[in-house]
């Protein structure tokens, strides 16, 4: 039995569009993780294991009166921190700066988003000497031998940056 010219044109057809569909299917599927994948980057959910970066803001040309800059909001340094469970220490450093890593010692580390440290002489050179579920916490009765910083998100850091690098402004908050 022989098939029609024309049935074959129609199945040629028909599947060309399904291979199509399929292509298409699949670059939404790609975009869609891409974007999940950025939601997860911007929220600074995905890190180094044991690593943990705090973004920090600056008040340039004013002065901060709590939560507020009465400046202009400005990045500031990025600390990152690496928990050494065996050794039972978190080296820091600056981001960008050529000046020597730091040592807290002695900790307790249960994972890179949760540690404690006691206070030691490098304590003075940065943030914090413990980290709660990925955020620095700071003492409340300001015993801390640590620097003031002002912690803002890893997306909102990025715009500052942006920002002060294009001249623009930046709200306040």
């Amino acid at each position: 039995m022989m098939e029609s010219p024309e049935g074959k044109a129609t199945e040629s057809a028909a599947q060309a569009g399904r291979t199509g569909m399929g292509a298409v299917s699949w670059l939404f599927a790609i975009a869609a993780l891409v974007v999940i994948a950025g939601i997860f980057w911007a929220g600074d959910q995905i890190t180094l294991q044991n690593e943990r970066t705090i973004f920090t803001a600056d008040c340039q040309g004013g002065a901060w009166q709590g939560a507020d800059c009465k400046g202009k909001l400005v990045a500031g340094p990025r600390y990152r921190f690496r928990a050494l469970r065996p050794h039972g220490e978190v080296l820091f450093w600056t981001v960008g700066n050529t000046g020597p890593s730091g040592r807290l010692a002695p900790c307790t580390i249960t994972d890179g988003r949760n540690w404690t440290c006691q206070p030691c002489p490098d304590a003075a050179r940065t943030i914090t000497l413990q980290m709660a579920s990925g955020r620095p916490v700071v003492r409340a009765d300001g015993s801390s031998p640590t620097l003031p910083f002002h912690a803002v998100p890893k997306w909102r850091w990025w715009l500052l940056r942006a920002s002060h690098s294009s001249g623009g402004g930046a709200p306040a908050n």
